[in-house]
């Protein structure tokens, strides 16, 4: 029975994870107070490395669903062919990884033991609200510059990495809230945005699963394994909704719900801890 409760908890964080992950409200934010319901009976090491591995299935669900924009290589007339365009987007996304990558590497024991509390989530959770609300407002008076993925430059690539770069600095931004609200500021349209956003997770989101699972030592037990497939099949499977549905609400809404929305969350994650925890 305790099994089956610890089970329902994993699926639970899985659903949660699959929501946030995507949308740009902070699944950090979120794991953070679902945590103060709800606990695995796991070691604080192997709970580090659930909350990163179950991305990992959230992460294929982008490659499933973008796998023809995602993947180089077609079959034309029998033979193998690749497309330089696939190519150069890969090249602009490993580049706007490059920032947050060495600051994960260099950084990532001192980052999670000073920056990853409630009071730094809270805030980066109400900053980030309200530039989503700021920069939207400013966006009404101004062209969008980019419509397409391929218009992204190598330049504007790397200053949208420089915006996820915050995000690996300062729990509670959101990956991908950094990054849409980035490529929104340098004249990104929505869509495009948020498709960008998606695609920089894949090497990001793997490369820290990875990271974990190393300095984990892949000593795991049958119950842990358990736990972490539930949460990667829940995560992806919410994933695929998520980004379905977070793909048809840019066509028609701008993020300002979403500002609002973080601005409600980092004010109730602060009260509930200076009155509760």
């Amino acid at each position: 029975m305790e099994t089956f409760i610890e089970i329902l908890k994993s699926l639970l964080f899985g659903i949660v994870e699959g929501i946030t992950e995507w949308l740009p409200i902070s699944s950090t934010g979120h794991m953070i107070l679902l945590e103060e319901f709800v606990s695995l009976k796991v070691s604080p090491e192997f709970w580090d490395v659930f909350l990163v591995v179950i991305q990992l299935g959230a992460i294929l669900a982008v490659v499933l669903m973008f796998w023809n924009k995602l993947w180089p290589f077609s079959v034309k007339e029998g033979k193998l062919t690749s497309s330089r365009e696939t190519w150069s987007m890969w090249l602009k996304i490993l580049i706007a990884c490059v920032p947050a990558a060495i600051v994960g590497l260099l950084f990532d024991d001192f980052l999670e033991e000073h920056l990853m509390n409630y009071l730094v989530v809270a805030i980066m959770l109400i900053l980030f609200g309200i530039g989503f609300i700021f920069i939207e407002n400013i966006n009404k008076k101004k062209s969008v510059k980019i419509n397409s993925l391929s218009e992204i430059t190598y330049t504007t690539a790397l200053l949208i990495g420089i915006f996820q770069l915050i995000a690996a600095i300062f729990p509670g931004t959101s990956r991908s809230g950094a990054t849409i609200l980035g490529a929104l500021l340098l004249g990104v349209s929505r869509t495009v945005a948020a498709e960008f956003t998606f695609f920089l997770a894949v090497p990001v989101m793997f490369g820290a699963s990875l990271l974990k699972i190393v300095k984990f030592g892949f000593a795991f037990t049958s119950f842990e394994i358990l736990i972490l497939l539930v949460g990667m099949i829940s995560a992806f499977v919410v994933s695929l909704l998520s980004i379905r549905f977070l793909m048809n609400f840019v066509k028609k809404h701008d993020f300002k719900g979403f500002g609002y929305y973080r601005i409600i969350l980092g004010v109730l994650v602060i009260l509930y801890f200076l009155l509760f925890a």
